[in-house]
This record gives structure tokens, sequence and C-alpha cells, in this order.
């Protein structure tokens, strides 16, 4: 059994909050420029969008300084219930009557005039899970059969689950997420290498199986050979990156918001961003992911447990790869898929659930020896 922090509590990283109420602030403000157009066309409301990013922004604050004040060894205790909740709400959404479909997957719990995202909850979850069996039992990550291979059962089940929706963007973060969090807690180099060529076989199966996903890798290395159809989306986020120079065309003063890029306040809000702020505004945001990262990494470092800097590199992993493919989509260098900017983008469930993972970082940092 892993042993029990019992650092002295101190204030939390007052860096990491200045980072996370900047990027709060600038996601509230894109989020009305992008949609205000397309709210007053379809709801009549040019605010609709933005009150309710405001009130989601107010409700994960108020989750976040609760978890910050919350001792992060609790989460410890109670892995195996969040984790079974989670499976259920997995279940739950793949269920016709329960699940809501958008955009072609079924990833969508309706609760009153909102809605959740069941694998929003899921990476949440099984980073604290992971993080108690990796802690508890690194003495045998190192074998394949005693460490590595049961720790791979317990990130492709939830894969499975979430790849029947489909969500493959979100499949891919988790993924991801759990690796890096494997691979720091010991696992060997040449087991993950083995896995690569699985993975790479298994990947191109996931594709070959859904023909839209074909129809994706198509668009991203010719988008002009289908402009009207599966090009058409990274063709109009590239329409607004470009113009947008070097100091951008002006708060508010995006063409491609009218109606040429679709639901543009979500997945590709960062083409508004650059397209009106310009260079100098896309990279103060990325600028303020990677102070991000450092912050997180340098908790992790000086967490007073194994258990703490697990948890902590899951959380930094999981916003940080999130932002990678969320960027990279938007500016052309990966296929497209549905995966927001975090606290930037428009959304309840991944807007919530990224300031709860953040108040559970904010809260190690209180027991970081820095």
């Amino acid at each position: 059994m892993a042993k029990r922090s019992s650092g002295k509590l101190r204030a939390p990283d007052y860096t990491l909050l200045i980072i996370i109420f900047s990027l709060l602030l600038i996601g509230v403000i894109m989020v009305y420029s992008s949609s205000a157009i397309w709210a007053e066309y379809k709801l009549n409301d040019p605010f609709f969008y933005a009150k309710r990013q405001l009130l989601f922004a107010f409700v994960g604050l108020f989750v976040m300084f609760f978890m910050m004040n919350v001792p992060y060894q609790k989460w410890r205790d109670y892995s195996n219930i969040i984790l079974i909740v989670c499976y259920v709400l997995l279940i739950a959404v793949l269920i016709p009557g329960i699940g809501m479909v958008r955009g072609g997957a079924r990833s969508w719990i309706g609760v009153g005039a909102f809605s959740v995202q069941p694998a929003e909850f899921m990476k949440f979850g099984l980073i604290i899970f992971m993080a108690k069996v990796l802690s508890e039992r690194q003495k045998y990550i190192t074998s394949f059969k005693q460490g590595f291979l049961p720790s791979l059962l317990l990130v492709f089940v939830p894969f499975g689950l979430i790849m029947l929706q489909p969500d493959l963007g979100t499949g891919v973060v988790l993924v991801g997420t759990c690796f890096v969090m494997i691979y720091i807690a010991g696992a060997k180099i040449s087991h993950f290498a083995g896995l690569g060529l699985l993975g790479l076989v298994g990947f191109a199966g996931l594709i070959i199986s859904a023909p839209y996903r074909i129809d994706r890798i198509r668009a991203f290395l010719n988008p002009w050979e289908d402009p009207l159809g599966d090009g058409f989306q990274i063709i109009q986020s590239l329409y607004a990156i470009g113009p947008g120079g070097l100091m951008g065309m002006g708060l508010g003063q995006s063409l491609q918001k009218f109606f040429y890029l679709p639901e543009p306040q979500t997945d590709f809000i960062f083409s508004i961003l650059a397209e009106e702020l310009g260079f100098i505004g896309g990279a103060f945001v990325i600028l303020l992911f990677f102070l991000l990262m450092w912050r997180g990494i340098r908790i992790a470092l000086h967490a007073p447990d194994l258990f703490g800097s697990l948890l902590a590199l899951g959380i930094v992993g999981m916003l940080v790869i999130q932002v990678f493919i969320n960027i990279s989509v938007v500016i052309g260098l990966i296929p497209v898929t549905g995966i927001t900017l975090p606290f930037i983008s428009y959304g309840g469930s991944s807007l919530t659930l990224t300031l709860l993972s953040v108040g559970v970082l904010l809260n190690i940092s209180r027991y970081a020896k820095i």
C-alpha cells in the first residue's frame, strides 16, 4: 500500500491560477466573438453561447476551488467507485433513448436543458485509477505480464467503449494520457516499441472500418479535392488563419464566422482567434499553454508521493495532448478530429471537467515541496 503524504499544506500555485484565469477570460471573449452571428441568426440571441459559457466557467471555477481544498489523497480512496460510475455512464450513453446523437456520434446524455459527455468523465476517472494502480504496483511495471499488459487492459477497455460511440479524438487523448503515465512510472521502451507496431495495425483497422475516416484522411492530404465536402472545414479554417497575419484583423472583425466556418465556437475556435488576433494572439495563447505545462510538470516533480506525481502528470498530459491535437487540426497538420481546445472552446462538460482537473492539480501544488 502506497504511503500517504503528510506534507504541510501551503498556498496553491498562484502562477498556475493566473494562467487558468487568463485562458478562461480569452475563452469567454472568443466564444462571444466567434458565435454572436450564428447565435443571432439561429437563436435570435447573439449572447446565447457566451452566456452559457460564462455560466459553465462560474460552475467550473466553483468546482475548481472546491477541489483545490480537497486533499488529493482522497481521490485514491474513491478511485474504484469513480471508475465504476464512469463505466456506467459510458455504457448508458450507448443505449438508444439515453444517449444523444450529435455529429454522427452517440456521445451525450441529456440532463434537462444541458447535456453531459461521459467520455470526459472517463478521462478524469481513468487518470485517477491509473495513478493509484501504477503507484502501488510500480515494482511490476518493467514486467510485461505483471505490469505492462495489465496496465494496457485498463486503458483499452474504456477506449473500446468510446470507439463504439464513435469518438476517435477523445479515445486518442485518453490512450495518449495513460501511455504517458505508464512510461513515467517506469515501463520499458521496448514494450512500447512492440505496442507501437500493433497500434499502427489497429489504427489502420479503425480507419478502414469507418469510411468517413478514410474521407477525412483524403481531405487532410488534399482538401481542395472536395472543397465543398470533406475538405470544406479545413479550407475555411486556413482561410481564417491566413488573413490574420501578424496583428490580426481586430477583435470581432472575423469574416469566416459569417457562416463560412461551421460551428466556429467549438473545435475551430482557434481559427477565429488567429484571424482576429493574428500570429501574436495565437502565439500568446500557445505560450499560456506552455506555461501551464511547465507549472504542472514542476508540481508533479515536487509532489510528496508517487501517486501525486502520476496524478499531476496525468492531468497535465491530458491537457497538453488535447491542445496539441486541436491546434494541429486547425492549422492542417493532422486530419480533422472532434477535439475541443481546453478553456477556450465552447462546451459545458469539457470546461467543467477541465477546471475540476486543474483544481486537483492546484491541490497537489499545496503539498508540493517547492
